[in-house]
């Protein structure tokens, strides 16, 4: 039995315990979440690839949360394998009118591959997207500007499979179609226009910067890197180490370098990768020390260089306004995030090339070997 004094002292003193319960209470919902985490899996848990030598942080790490979901617009490709011609077959250049490309494939498969090109960018509107609502006996004729950039882009395709075949399938046979870009729909993501200048209220050079944007993945460094090294190939480059150096006509400035910056962040973005793919963290700027990925992302850059400026700038006067640039009216463009979409390789490097040889070459020659019985 406790003393008069002391129950009169907890009387005259009460504690409030609920800080107390509240301390409890945190420490063992954190128990119980350790205990959840260790027998579910961390979902934050990485797992790492190794781009170079160990000891140097070449390495790229990604969640296993995001490994397991992958890119779901994968499961959405349509494709079909192709009717193996046989001798005397009509073709489709004989048949229709105006098959300005493809006109080499048998009836079959140019309309195989007509029904594939639907499920790839209009699966809602079908043929109609590209012929219009006419009449089958006036599919041939080019009233719509869809069709005048689907004719194009089938080259550009072509041509990406053919000539750029180290850059493409640099680790195995991977391949584009117009799934690659489109992914269902009529405009890709990521494609892109000219913006600059973003900020012309500044004295002196603004280098597009104070305005943090999209295309500057929401940094203040220049927003203008794709149209600088996309559109107008200007050298890529960084200014000299040494402080205070002395620049010689040409050298890169300050400018060039946040420019550079920019443009590496797009691609680590645009390929879910940091920079130590491609680059070794110990010497940045020497090319004899960078990875085998280094080559490969160089080469892409001049590919997408070459698409600009060879198969989408040249359509400017097809396009709608509508679909033209908001600033210069100038037509959208591609980039390394077109394609890849945040993936190393596109679709994961699903092979979406294997089924459709006629998009492989720009000979006319389809390979249809593999598919012989």
């Amino acid at each position: 039995m406790r003393p008069k004094w002391f129950d009169q002292w907890n009387k005259d003193n009460p504690t409030s315990v609920r800080g107390l319960a509240i301390l409890i209470a945190v420490m063992g919902s954190a128990v119980i979440l350790a205990v959840v985490i260790i027998g579910l899996g961390n979902p934050a848990q990485t797992s790492s690839m190794q781009t170079g030598p160990r000891g140097t942080a070449m390495y790229v790490p990604e969640f296993d949360v995001s490994l397991r979901r992958g890119d779901m617009t994968v499961a959405d490709f349509y494709t079909d394998e192709p009717f193996v011609p046989e001798r005397g077959e009509e073709l489709a250049g004989d048949i229709y009118q105006n098959v300005q490309v493809l006109g080499g494939l048998t009836d079959a498969n140019f309309n195989r591959l007509m029904n594939a090109m639907t499920q790839w960018v209009a699966p809602d509107q079908g043929c109609a997207y590209c012929h219009g609502d006419v009449a089958l006996e006036e599919y041939g004729e080019d009233n719509l500007y869809t069709k005048v950039v689907a004719r194009r882009m089938i080259e550009m395709t072509q041509s990406i499979n053919e000539n750029w075949d180290v850059h493409v399938n640099a680790n195995a046979q991977v391949g584009v179609t117009c799934y690659t870009c489109h992914r269902g729909q009529n405009v890709p993501d990521n494609i892109w226009f000219r913006i600059s200048p973003v900020n012309s209220a500044m004295a002196g050079w603004s280098a597009n910067q104070n305005r943090v944007t999209m295309t500057s993945n929401f940094t203040s460094l220049p927003s203008d890197y794709l149209e600088t090294y996309l559109l107008d190939f200007e050298r890529i480059a960084v200014h000299d180490l040494a402080p205070r150096v002395e620049n010689l006509p040409g050298d890169p400035l300050i400018q060039q370098t946040e420019r550079t910056y920019a443009f590496m962040n797009y691609i680590s973005n645009s390929l879910g990768v940091n920079c130590t793919f491609c680059h070794n963290s110990r010497a940045f700027y020497d090319g004899a020390q960078v990875t085998p990925q280094w080559a490969t992302a160089s080469l892409g850059i001049q590919m997408v260089q070459e698409l600009n400026a060879d198969y989408l700038v040249p359509l400017a006067d097809v396009y709608p306004p509508e679909r033209l640039g908001p600033v210069y009216g100038d037509p959208p463009l591609a980039a390394c995030r077109t394609c890849h979409q945040g993936y190393q390789r596109p679709m994961e490097g699903l092979n979406v090339i294997h089924n459709w040889p006629e998009l492989a070459t720009t000979s006319g020659d389809y390979d249809y070997s593999a598919f012989e019985q």
